[in-house]
């Protein structure tokens, strides 16, 4: 416990949504099941295991002393508690202030809708942040950026295709089996100024291959499924199904990207059937997590890899010459998350 109250302790008023502390990547004995949240003006603090009253009480009472140091007088503190546990049951409890109404938050200027209080997902993950700076950053150097095709699977709530539209994208495809959530993806768009352009699908990606196939080819490919989704998707046995497609969907040079947040799966998980099923895409980098979602084991972490198909013949490649940057861009990125 004491890790996460001199996290509060030093902790800076945030403005943007970000993680503040990260006990479940095992880097803090005793605070491997917590972790807290800013998503201004709230605070949620997140336990995967029972927590005391007492330890609850002095979390309380760290925010209450460290908010009044570092927030303006008027706004008051507001902080969620929520727990979870195996089987998908949790509570949610507000511990002090409101919850706004509806519940904006912003990352690197983009806007989002959140819904702290309906379920586990609040509609925004944290630790994909340098992913989403990563696409950003590819349609920023993109020498024809309004003539990219993006398709974004699992597009939950769409956060991927509010920053390639930010960032000058001319078409994103978002596709989803759930209607909530490509109905809180519409919104975001409506927030960020960016509808043109943009189409949301609520369909079973794998009874979708004609329509994805019509709207590509796809100069950018965002995969992003649950790693264990029963009727969904089951990375195991669902992931090799996606990869045998992507080759075909790929425009020359186009680029995918292969997000995995599954702890007993490695990037070799990744990277093996890739070379088996989709040898002629060349792997270029795994993008790092934001600082602050640091593991003692990082095979255990968020793995978000990076593809490249091949160019057409003799063509040079601005997009190939363009991409070799964002890594260190993705770093620093990371770095004023955990800063902010």
């Amino acid at each position: 416990m004491q890790p996460l109250l001199d996290a509060i302790a030093q902790m800076a008023y945030p403005t943007d949504a970000q993680r503040l502390f990260h006990g479940r990547g095992g880097r803090y004995p005793g605070c491997e099941q917590l972790s807290l949240d800013a998503f201004p003006p709230a605070l949620v603090l997140t336990s995967f295991a029972p927590l005391a009253d007492e330890a609850l009480a002095a979390v309380g009472a760290a925010l209450a002393q460290r908010w009044q140091q570092i927030a303006p007088a008027d706004q008051p503190l507001t902080w969620v508690f929520q727990t979870r546990e195996a089987g998908g049951k949790g509570e949610t409890r507000t511990m002090a202030g409101a919850l706004p109404e509806p519940h904006v938050v912003t990352e690197n200027g983009a806007q989002y809708l959140l819904h702290i209080g309906r379920g586990q997902n609040h509609g925004l993950f944290l630790d994909m942040a340098a992913g989403r700076d990563w696409v950003r950053q590819q349609v920023l150097a993109h020498p024809r950026p309004a003539r990219m095709k993006v398709l974004n699977l699992f597009a939950y709530t769409c956060a991927f295709s509010v920053v390639a539209k930010l960032a000058g994208a001319g078409q994103v495809l978002n596709m989803d089996m759930s209607k909530g959530a490509l109905a809180t993806g519409q919104h975001n768009h409506q927030l960020n100024g960016v509808k043109a352009g943009a189409s949301f699908a609520a369909h079973d990606i794998f009874s979708s291959w004609g329509k994805i196939n019509r709207s590509g080819p796809y100069d950018l490919i965002i995969v992003d499924p649950p790693s264990y989704q029963k009727g969904s998707f089951i990375a195991t046995k669902d992931y090799a199904r996606l990869m045998r497609r992507l080759p075909d969907l790929l425009a020359p040079d186009g680029q995918v990207l292969l997000c995995l947040n599954a702890p007993e799966l490695g990037t070799a998980f990744l990277r093996e059937q890739m070379s088996e099923i989709a040898p002629e895409l060349h792997f270029t980098q795994r993008i790092p997590n934001p600082p602050v979602f640091a593991d003692v084991d990082e095979e255990r972490s968020l793995k978000v890899l990076v593809y490249r198909a091949p160019g057409l013949p003799g063509a040079s490649s601005e997009a190939t010459v363009a991409s070799a940057a964002p890594a260190a861009v993705v770093g620093a990125v990371g770095a004023a998350g955990t800063a902010a």
